[in-house]
């Protein structure tokens, strides 16, 4: 089959080529999933599941991307609740082949339905960006209606889903960003946006829960950000300040069926929208998804039509 794979770490996008690569195989409790459309994210090329198993044995050439969309055409050895020809979203695991190619193998657990009336680039676009606004908010930050979100990074594949999830269950939503990322975030759903070229983030006062994806110097002065009794999530690695008196949170996301389902669900009667970007093919994903040439939103790469 036709797949992205890397060699070399230090290389990053620009390692990456396509090729000829085996078929893979569905695994106990696994299916294999006829992809039509994935997912990348370009910090998983720092990863260390992306180059070694559970292990830790190198495993390269490794065909990357986490977020599938697609149609299961075989099941493994005590694989239930998914059957063939179903239409499926989800996560692939870290540790092994992902989804920009042809075929991938899933633990079945790993994946949802995808309902007929949902395009495969949209529920391709979903799994990472929709499951960690999902779990920051309402696992990990305890969200509550009523509660005051600040959301860096507001207008990019996790900050805008965060700023409509929160908005939608009764946030006051904040968004933070570039200059030109201002109409984006509040398209998505902040009520505020605070420029981080021009604006003083101080000045947005105390919130009750900080969403952080950029860590450094914007994660340690948003601790203190974070009223009595708040929370600051981040995905950014390990906090590297508490708030004063409040909680910090730090998570790598999971897959999760039930969660998959909610966030579906809110795609299909219209309270999220995911923000796609350019749409390329398996062939020039290579080209499309190189950092100089991706357009704004997220790439998603379509594999069949």
């Amino acid at each position: 089959m036709k797949a992205i794979v890397v060699t070399d770490q230090a290389a990053g996008t620009a390692g990456m080529k396509l090729a000829e690569r085996p078929e893979p195989e569905a695994t106990q409790n696994d299916v294999l999933v006829e992809v039509y459309a994935s997912g990348f994210t370009p910090g998983e090329l720092t990863w260390p599941g992306t180059w070694t198993d559970r292990l830790g044995r190198d495993r390269t050439p490794s065909i990357p991307g986490h977020e599938v969309a697609g149609v299961v055409s075989a099941l493994g050895y005590g694989t239930r609740g998914l059957s063939v020809g179903q239409r499926v979203f989800g996560l692939a695991d870290w540790t092994r082949d992902g989804t920009l190619a042809e075929r991938v193998a899933i633990e079945a657990r790993n994946l949802a339905p995808l309902p007929g009336d949902v395009d495969f680039t949209v529920g391709a676009s979903l799994p990472i960006s929709g499951l960690t606004a999902w779990q920051g908010l309402f696992v990990h930050g305890r969200f509550q209606a009523g509660q005051s979100v600040l959301v860096h990074g507001a207008a990019g594949g996790v900050g805008s889903m965060v700023a409509q999830l929160a908005k939608a269950a009764g946030a006051y939503v904040i968004g933070t960003g570039r200059t030109a990322d201002r109409g984006t975030a509040l398209d998505f759903g902040a009520q505020e946006f605070v420029d981080l070229d021009h604006d003083t983030l101080e000045d947005v006062g105390q919130v009750d829960l900080v969403f952080d994806v950029i860590g450094g110097d914007i994660g340690r002065r948003s601790a203190g950000l974070v009223r009595a009794g708040g929370m600051l999530v981040t995905i950014a690695g390990p906090a590297e300040a508490q708030p004063a008196e409040g909680l910090a949170v730090d998570f790598v996301v999971e897959a999760d069926r039930a969660q998959l389902g909610e966030i579906v669900r809110r795609v299909q009667d219209g309270r999220l929208r995911t923000n796609v970007g350019n749409v390329t093919t398996l062939d020039d994903a290579v080209g499309a998804l190189n950092p100089k040439h991706r357009a704004k939103g997220k790439t998603m790469v379509r594999v069949r039509r």
